[in-house]
């Protein structure tokens, strides 16, 4: 089964954002990480000290098919970064095959931001804008 739902990006409040948001909806967080969380990457500088406790990636499940998604931007990002504009469609697919035909048909004239590839979290996954200025997430993880 394929599902989309929002991720909402933030310039250093998506912690204070998605705790209002755990306010409104109630629940619980599935998940919740900080960029100091995270590996070190090869080929990638490490992380600035006033980005290690931003939120990396926190999902909050509204429905059983829905999730509101977001994460803090920092480094190169965080100039492209406009309050009304932040947000992308993820897609999460139940194929590495669905995964590639939706990446690669919706960055047709587009931009790729990040190639489709496996990741330290366990999905493979890419992003792109496409040709209208919409960002989009494709992931797939074959755990789910």
């Amino acid at each position: 089964m394929t599902t989309i739902n929002v991720y909402l990006t933030f310039n250093g409040n998506c912690k204070s954002a998605f705790d209002f948001y755990l306010s409104v909806f109630g629940g619980e967080f599935a998940s919740e990480s900080t960029f100091g969380e995270m590996p070190p990457q090869e080929g990638m500088p490490p992380m600035p000290d006033e980005m290690k406790d931003q939120i990396m990636h926190v999902s909050l499940p509204i429905s059983q098919e829905t999730v509101l998604m977001g994460s803090d931007t920092g480094g190169e990002w965080a100039a492209s970064h406009i309050q009304g504009n932040n947000f992308s469609i993820s897609i999460s697919t139940d194929s590495k095959a669905k995964a590639d035909n939706f990446f690669n048909e919706l960055s047709a004239g587009g931009e790729v931001k990040m190639p489709m590839e496996q990741t330290f979290w366990g999905d493979y996954f890419g992003m792109l804008t496409d040709k209208f200025g919409i960002n989009w997430m494709i992931s797939f993880n074959e755990k789910q």
